[in-house]
């Protein structure tokens, strides 16, 4: 969300926010080049609320915060582990430990 709003302000200023100045200020939690684009674009076509727009669907089953925790557990059991042995001990999908370690656990690799 805060990148969002720092995009805003760089469209108010007149100014194309770039991937690289989100970049600088962010690292490696920054979002994707492709993000940036989309949202500029947005605010180019008017609309400048910054909050996601509902979407329908389901809610998600595998990121909650016993599976967080249970990984988080496995991770601090061993450290050599991979997302692939967690995968099969847990029957978690492979996509949804990656989430948990890229979002909970502010990691790029495990």
């Amino acid at each position: 969300m805060e990148q969002r709003v720092n995009i805003t302000f760089c469209f108010k200023l007149g100014k194309m926010a770039t991937h690289e100045m989100v970049m600088k200020v962010y690292g490696v939690k920054a979002v994707s080049k492709k993000c940036v684009l989309e949202w500029f674009k947005r605010f180019r076509d008017g609309k400048e609320d910054v909050e996601d727009e509902p979407r329908s669907g389901r809610p998600s089953t595998s990121t909650t915060p016993d599976n967080i925790e249970r990984e988080q557990r496995m991770l601090e059991g061993d450290q050599r582990l991979s997302l692939r042995m967690i995968e099969k001990e847990l029957k978690i999908r492979l996509s949804s430990l990656s989430k948990i370690v890229h979002e909970h656990f502010q990691r790029r690799k495990i």
